[in-house]
């Protein structure tokens, strides 16, 4: 189908078309961008809904290409940019991929233009320099303020990974966790528009702390399809939705395996949960991220899925373009 719906493009989009994937009624394209203004792409992104449109349920189009410097206005150079919009990323239990699925939206988010950072707030459990492959590598400060540690995948990080010694227990108490994520949040993040706060599981005091104190522009809830998952990942919207955070979509991870072997596809955690628990929420659904051998791999080697090719990464394009999708229609 995927052809299909490409032969239907203008040559000039068809030919910049770097990936077209087609699942559950939504068509995801990555266009590479390079050498157009911002007139240009929006002009081709709406070439591409309209070809498009009764075609499949929705469209979701991805620039892959620097986004365009700031312009002029009439009355002189634009305003300087604000601090980064804050993307909180939780789960009501631990164990359903938040991490993984927090880095890979970072980098899908990176390779589309936008300018991303991310934060480790799973302070007992930091997990992010090992995704991004910064092991090793210590933070430093400026000025009383944390630099983030550069990725090669174009992404800073901040994590007590980058501040602690390699397997060290963190025994913090409530008070001195909540210090050690504003430290985190409020480190230089100079240029970043974005910044994805990874957080712990469940609702205690830091999901309180970024409520109150660092106010999210809107917050992804992760999910695994299993009834337990779902119970929990309903709390964590419940939380967010009373601390004024939208709740930008649930993602159902861990959502069918393909043998290696064989190529059937099964689903040990079932299947279609999490965009139920969603419509019986009234939030959107994000999209589903497979249970895939691949991701697992690749993210203890520290090279992020969503930096490479092929369905699995089309799935963190897919959730990335949703998510920036939303970020522009609430600025």
């Amino acid at each position: 189908m995927g052809e299909d719906l490409k032969a239907l493009l203008r040559p000039d989009a068809a030919a910049r078309v770097q990936s077209l994937r087609v699942a559950e009624g939504r068509a995801t394209l990555v266009l590479d961008a390079t050498g157009l203004d911002a007139a240009a792409r929006a002009a081709m992104e709406a070439g591409v809904r309209e070809a498009l449109a009764g075609k499949v349920g929705e469209v979701r189009v991805a620039m892959m290409a620097d986004k365009a410097e700031p312009s002029t206005t009439t009355n002189g150079p634009a305003a300087a940019p604000k601090g980064p919009r804050i993307i909180a990323v939780g789960s009501g239990k631990g164990g359903v991929g938040k991490s993984t699925l927090s880095a890979n939206l970072a980098v899908a988010l990176a390779r589309m233009g936008r300018r991303v950072g991310l934060v480790d707030a799973d302070i007992y459990g930091p997990s992010q320099a090992r995704l991004l492959g910064t092991e090793g590598q210590r933070a430093t400060a400026h000025e009383g303020r944390l630099v983030p540690v550069e990725s090669r995948w174009g992404v800073p990080a901040l994590s007590m990974a980058h501040l602690s010694n390699a397997g060290q227990a963190i025994a913090w108490r409530g008070p001195k966790i909540s210090g050690a994520l504003l430290q985190l949040v409020e480190g230089h993040w100079d240029g970043a528009e974005v910044l994805i706060v990874d957080l712990p599981p469940g609702t205690g005091d830091v999901q309180l702390t970024m409520l109150q104190r660092c106010k999210p522009a809107g917050a992804v809830i992760v999910s695994t399809p299993q009834d337990l998952a779902l119970i929990d990942a309903t709390r964590a919207v419940e939380l967010f939705e009373k601390g004024g955070v939208p709740v930008i979509g649930v993602v159902e991870n861990m959502a069918g395996y393909a043998c290696p072997h064989c190529g059937e596809v099964s689903d040990p955690f079932g299947c279609g949960g999490a965009e139920a628990s969603a419509q019986e929420m009234g939030v959107p659904f994000l999209g589903r991220i497979p249970l895939d051998i691949a991701i697992r791999r690749e993210g203890d080697a520290g090279t992020p899925t969503a930096a490479g090719t092929g369905p699995q990464a089309d799935a963190f394009t897919a959730l990335a373009a949703g998510v920036a999708a939303w970020l522009d229609a609430n600025p």
